[in-house]
């Protein structure tokens, strides 16, 4: 097999990375989230860039998910990362959180979810990625992480289905 010189999977990952921004970016602006759209995000809670109290690292030491539905608060979005205020135990927490440290998204509303592998090229990029973005500030409603969506008939595009064997 040829060596990939261009590096399509990563070119595949930065673009999916994007729609997940997209959707947030949507969220992020004045009219809010659109219908009955709320999204699961979950993270790597000890990858490079992560920001989030350190009882909830000590909590959730590999991954955790949160929800943006009703209770969020001054939504930001940028290039690599976005930030939120979420409250946890009833005590509101920023939060900041690298597109490069999420593991899935899911939307329940429409059954849409993407699934992202994570490679040690990723944490490589995070270190030395820019910080510089665009910020699409928002004032909005926030929740408590819930446990990830069961869901057996959900729509989840994992880049495996795409791969040589």
């Amino acid at each position: 097999m040829a060596d990939d010189m261009i590096g399509y999977e990563q070119l595949m990952q930065d673009a999916l990375r994007s729609v997940v921004r997209a959707a947030l970016q949507e969220a992020a602006s004045p009219r809010g989230l659109p219908g009955k759209h709320h999204f699961y995000i979950t993270f790597r809670t000890h990858a490079a860039g992560v920001t989030i109290p350190d009882h909830l690292k000590a909590r959730y030491p590999d991954e955790m998910t949160i929800v943006l539905e009703h209770q969020f608060w001054d939504l930001e979005v940028y290039t690599d990362r976005f930030r939120v205020i979420l409250k946890f135990s009833g005590q509101p927490q920023p939060i900041t959180i690298p597109f490069q440290a999420i593991t899935r998204f899911f939307d329940p509303s429409v059954k849409f979810g993407l699934q992202f592998e994570q490679h040690h090229n990723d944490e490589a990029r995070m270190a030395s990625g820019d910080d510089a973005g665009h910020p699409a500030p928002r004032e909005a409603a926030a929740e408590a992480p819930p446990p990830a969506p069961a869901s057996g008939d959900s729509s989840v595009v994992s880049l495996d289905a795409f791969r040589k064997k």
